[in-house]
């Protein structure tokens, strides 16, 4: 999956940057108020962490006007800011979480798996499809109780397509869901990392809609 993440403070925004790609994000990075609303239009992001004491503007601004405009990218506003009524501003402005820094970065992870869960409209962390078991949480995958490995790049792929299960998933987006844009990517990249997969976990797993996509048909999800 991939996150937006504005944040003015450089040593702040380099722990959690690298702690989230750790943790198996693809990170696009911006220090300004006024790299929101271009960075949005331009790119899909599954999740916004905001800062809204930005030198050049405030946050919360920007967020009413994208909320204005329809946008409906989860929001996790992360801020020093802690008084009851800056809370209450952040969520009416349009934010789905508030978080107060400093935080720990467990918590923070936990959140965005929250926040992931809801906009999917599913309370658990785990996603069951056809025998397959992803674990967002844990990065464990199963298959009919097995376990299998994949790399980090693989993981957040066959995430980003079980979270959208059921729908086909574009080759850019899944692409912009694996790498940032300090990135370079090879044409080939995305057919290299879906064999792989196709390789674990059988060939009848992921389709290929010609001119869509890539996707997972839905099955039981109990």
């Amino acid at each position: 999956m991939r996150l937006l993440l504005i944040e003015d403070d450089n040593l702040l925004g380099e722990g959690i940057r690298d702690w989230l790609i750790h943790d198996g994000y693809a990170i696009d990075w911006f220090t300004r108020a006024q790299d929101i609303a271009h960075a949005i239009k331009i790119e899909h992001f599954d999740l916004m962490i905001l800062d809204i004491g930005l030198p050049d503007g405030d946050g919360l601004a920007v967020l009413k006007q994208l909320r204005e405009q329809g946008e409906q990218i989860p929001v996790l506003i992360l801020t020093a800011r802690d008084a009851i009524h800056d809370r209450i501003e952040g969520l009416d402005s349009g934010a789905d979480d508030y978080l107060v820094k400093p935080c720990d970065l467990h918590e923070l992870s936990a959140r965005i798996r929250a926040l992931v869960r809801r906009n999917r409209g599913n309370a658990s962390n785990v996603i069951k499809c056809d025998g397959l078991t992803l674990d967002m949480e844990t990065h464990q995958v199963l298959k009919n109780g097995d376990p299998i490995e994949f790399s980090p790049r693989e993981f957040s792929l066959l995430q980003t397509l079980l979270i959208n299960m059921g729908r086909p998933v574009s080759r850019n987006r899944l692409l912009e869901s694996l790498y940032d844009w300090d990135k370079e990517i090879n044409s080939n990249t995305m057919e290299v990392h879906i064999h792989h997969i196709r390789k674990k976990l059988g060939n009848g797993m992921i389709r290929t809609i010609r001119g869509l996509g890539y996707q997972i048909d839905r099955q039981d999800e109990h």
